[in-house]
């Protein structure tokens, strides 16, 4: 079987499990653990880039990463937080996942299409610095997003107390 082929099957599969993960997690609190960790995670893949093969010029550097941040955009527009009770929740967003399989064909369109003129290590290299930074961005607007519903909320409650404290 074809690497490109391959590796395709790879991302569909790692695409439907970050879907159910995505539906599983809007059921539970958000955190800012669950919010930073995943980069940090998905950063071990930079090791790839000690063996040659996966090596990038700056201009592919600076495409993955202009691609992967234009993509990102779409991410950040659909995920929303809300507060239920005292907790803060990740909306759930049925165009979250239009918009998944949505960069996944555009992902298979383009690695089959850049397959014919870029080495497969390279280009696995590209799809990653793409796949990272549009990953990094997306949780960097959550973050910022999370704190400042997190800082709001703190002021509400702050307000609430003040207000219970004058009454009594």
């Amino acid at each position: 079987m074809n690497l490109a082929v391959l590796s395709s099957i790879v991302a569909v599969c790692m695409a439907i499990g970050a879907m159910f993960i995505r539906l599983k997690a809007a059921q539970k609190p958000a955190s800012l653990k669950k919010i930073i960790l995943p980069p940090f995670f998905m950063s071990t893949g930079t090791l790839m880039y000690v063996f040659p093969m996966f090596r990038l010029t700056l201009s592919e550097m600076a495409e993955a990463i202009a691609v992967g941040l234009f993509f990102s955009i779409f991410l950040i527009k659909t995920s929303k937080f809300e507060v239920r009770g005292q907790d803060i929740y990740l909306k759930r967003s049925k165009a979250f996942i239009f918009i998944l399989i949505g960069l996944l064909a555009v992902r298979i369109a383009f690695k089959s299409y850049l397959s014919q003129t870029i080495e497969l290590g390279q280009l696995s290299g590209m799809f990653f610095l793409l796949a990272f930074s549009m990953i990094v961005s997306w949780r960097v607007a959550m973050y910022r997003s999370y704190k400042k519903l997190e800082t709001d909320m703190k002021k509400t409650n702050k307000l609430y107390d003040d207000k219970d404290m004058k009454l009594t």
